[in-house]
């Protein structure tokens, strides 16, 4: 983050100091000599006024950027004494009965590790049931996927 705010201050400088040159040498096109000796506290009382106008426009326009905050609130579900698995929610969902075992494993803790050995199966195999769970519930993390789970009373 730091070195792509480093690198637009950089392209800033360079924009300006590009702009500083094509203004000199548009003042020596002109009869520099006439224009500096006449009106030299004008051009550069200007030249200031211009620089930092620029500035305070970017400057204001970095700081009043609407930037948007996702708050991510994890909360927990308490379990039910007595569980039953919500069927039609889970075949409504599609979720298989391996991916179901998966998010229970992931409920109870486990690693992809830990839960390839303990099915198994790959590991590669777990991310891919577990990658389809999160979809289906549509969840980002593996305690989201818990939680929505529990919520859905797929897991207890």
């Amino acid at each position: 983050m730091v070195d792509i705010v480093k690198l637009g201050v950089r392209k800033h400088i360079l924009l300006y100091g590009i702009l500083g040159g094509i203004l000199i040498a548009g003042l020596k096109a002109i009869e520099y000599r006439w224009l500096v000796v006449d009106h030299s506290v004008e051009i550069y009382g200007g030249l200031v006024a211009a620089v930092f106008a620029g500035l305070g426009v970017w400057l204001g326009l970095k700081l009043t950027r609407n930037t948007e905050t996702v708050v991510v609130r994890e909360v927990m579900v308490p379990a039910p004494v007595s569980f039953t698995l919500d069927e039609a929610k889970r075949l409504s969902l599609g979720i298989t009965r391996r991916e179901l075992e998966i998010l229970q494993l992931i409920a109870a803790g486990l690693s992809n590790r830990e839960i390839a050995e303990r099915v198994h199966v790959s590991e590669n195999t777990v991310k891919t049931h577990s990658s389809r769970v999160f979809d289906k519930l549509g969840a980002r993390r593996r305690t989201q996927a818990v939680q929505v789970g529990k919520e859905l009373r797929l897991i207890p």
